[in-house]
């Protein structure tokens, strides 16, 4: 066994419990080390699997992009903000995708949830870390350069039973809410203008 199927196979089961006694804000009254942790990377074409199944559309980071998450932390949902960015990458790839038609307003740093890891209810094989902005884009917005900034941990990664799918978007939403509330401090609230100042 690979150490990626290790630590897809470790998931904790989710539980009932286990939702109804989630904090409702997490992390200490400032980032403490590791955080902040910046990623940046092209955003990438996923499964389209949460904004079907889960009503909650991700962008996926390339694999290079993980590096300073993935050797400081371990598989979890984390929170932080993240900004789309018009320029785009260069390829095949790039040039068959439509251009994303974003206003100068989408182009601000947005709280987001992420999620880094194997994914145990779809039974990912490799880690990806999928990242839902909490804001309505007009369009999808593939190919474009995206900015992370990740300034907390929320939970681990969870198993859900192939019935269980609605404790899944619960939690999901669970999550934004957490996020919104997490990121309501002062020493977190800078942090989104230090993502709109990156170049």
């Amino acid at each position: 066994m690979s150490s990626d199927e290790a630590h897809a196979s470790a998931a904790p089961l989710s539980t009932k419990g286990f939702r109804l006694s989630r904090p409702s804000i997490v992390g200490h009254d400032t980032p403490v080390p590791p955080f902040p942790i910046y990623l940046s990377g092209v955003v990438q074409r996923g499964f389209g699997r949460g904004g079907r199944d889960l009503g909650c559309h991700t962008a996926n980071l390339p694999d290079e992009a993980l590096e300073p998450l993935a050797s400081a932390t371990h598989p979890g949902i984390y929170f932080g903000y993240a900004r789309v960015r018009r320029d785009r990458g260069t390829g095949e790839k790039a040039e068959t995708e439509e251009i994303a038609n974003l206003t100068d307003a989408d182009l601000d740093a947005f709280p987001m949830a992420m999620s880094l890891g194997f994914n145990p209810y779809y039974k990912n094989k490799k880690m990806t870390a999928e990242v839902h902005i909490i804001h309505e884009y007009p369009s999808d917005f593939y190919h474009h350069y995206m900015d992370v900034v990740v300034l907390g941990y929320i939970r681990p990664e969870l198993d859900y039973t192939s019935r269980d799918l609605e404790a899944l978007i619960q939690d999901i939403d669970t999550d934004k809410r957490v996020t919104l509330a997490s990121l309501d401090r002062p020493a977190y609230r800078v942090f989104a203008q230090r993502l709109r100042e990156r170049e």
